[in-house]
């Protein structure tokens, strides 16, 4: 009998082929560093959007019959096992990687590690470039629970006083990887070394600046990420065109229900308990305890600068059919299959603008999937 396998296991394990890319020796470092950042963005979006329906259909399971999805409940155990299975791969693989980095002299240097140097660089880029960013939340007295963003990282703070060490406030500080530009901070080093050191960090260096007016002098902190239902919701109840159905949709999408959370397996047990409270998460949701580093994706922008063997990609080729005549030309005769990343994309954009050309040609109909900045399709 055929075996059918609901393609939300299926993807996970596409995700996992992405892993091994990481894993592989043969693949030169900076890009197994590059595929660790592709393998969490596409675990994120999987989680904000098909962990989000199959919690959904669970709702409305008695109320409506189901399509492909028979148990949603199933599927989701079966996604939760997988995703520790590929989480405990993948802290494998980035200690592998990260061992690899030192042996090239390119460190990540925490809170606790600058030298004299690199702890007045730190203290005088904060100053200048992270601070304005900064907006601390003493979250415990707030009746209502911060609307806290999605595809951000957050250090929760636990302060103490030496002199009294049950007096604890609890903040929430957002990483500001945007507003700063970067999530990477490439410190003075000696020479012949490429010390980093990751924004959050530097963040956690100046705490005592942050919150040393409030008379405490104990710090903590540590990463957390959530992940929120972002399904599109569209009202067909009123009126209102599409386009402002879709704005409304969006919109809400900011305040989707929380359906996972990432946090360092070292955050204080306490923050912990009262985060799960507040966001409404149980131990049943997806809860994932992780390393001191979250939020992977923005490695695929990792510092090249800092790698001195830089292999060269073999160049894409044009096809040898396509490389005297006219796109449009050739294909009156043949079809030509183009491999990519084999052969160049060039000629495909060529036939695009030869059609936008041609006069006889009445409409053009493409499917575009993630565009470059600078689109030449697009132009």
């Amino acid at each position: 009998m055929l075996k059918l396998i609901p393609r939300d296991i299926s993807w996970l394990s596409f995700n996992a082929r992405v892993l091994q890319e990481a894993s592989d020796h043969s693949v030169p470092l900076r890009e197994r560093v590059k595929f660790l950042g592709i393998f969490s963005n596409n675990r994120d979006e999987f989680f904000r959007v098909r962990v989000a329906s199959l919690k959904r259909m669970l709702q409305i399971e008695t109320k409506m019959k189901m399509h492909s999805e028979k148990n949603p409940q199933k599927i989701l155990d079966e996604v939760q096992r997988l995703n520790y299975e590929q989480q405990t791969a993948f802290e494998k693989v980035w200690d592998e990687v990260r061992a690899e980095l030192n042996e090239k002299n390119i460190y990540l240097k925490n809170d606790k590690q600058l030298n004299a140097e690199q702890k007045k660089f730190i203290l005088d880029f904060f100053d200048e470039e992270v601070s304005a960013n900064i907006v601390p939340l003493m979250v415990e007295n707030i009746k209502k629970f911060p609307n806290l963003r999605d595809k951000s990282i957050f250090l929760g703070v636990v302060m103490s006083k030496t002199v009294d060490r049950a007096d604890r406030k609890y903040a929430i500080i957002e990483v500001p990887v945007t507003a700063v530009g970067n999530r990477f901070i490439v410190l003075p080093s000696k020479e012949g070394n490429h010390d980093i050191m990751l924004l959050e960090d530097a963040i956690k260096f100046n705490l005592p600046d942050i919150f040393g007016f409030m008379g405490y002098d104990e710090f903590q902190a540590h990463i957390f990420k959530f992940t929120r239902d972002a399904e599109l919701d569209i009202d067909n109840s009123d009126t209102t065109t599409i386009i402002q159905k879709l704005e409304k949709g969006l919109k809400n999408r900011k305040k989707g229900k929380p359906i996972r959370l990432s946090y360092d397996e070292n955050i204080d047990p306490g923050f912990l308990e009262y985060l799960l409270a507040r966001m409404g998460l149980t131990k049943k949701d997806n809860i994932m305890p992780g390393g001191s580093i979250h939020n992977f994706r923005h490695f695929m922008d990792f510092p090249s600068q800092v790698f001195t063997d830089r292999a060269k990609r073999k160049q894409p080729f044009i096809h040898p059919l396509l490389l005297d005549e006219r796109v449009g030309d050739v294909l009156q005769k043949k079809d030509v299959l183009l491999n990519f990343p084999y052969h160049s994309f060039t000629p495909v954009i060529d036939m695009i603008r030869e059609a936008a050309f041609d006069p006889d040609v009445i409409s053009i109909k493409i499917a575009c999937y993630r565009l470059a900045s600078q689109s030449k399709i697009i132009n």
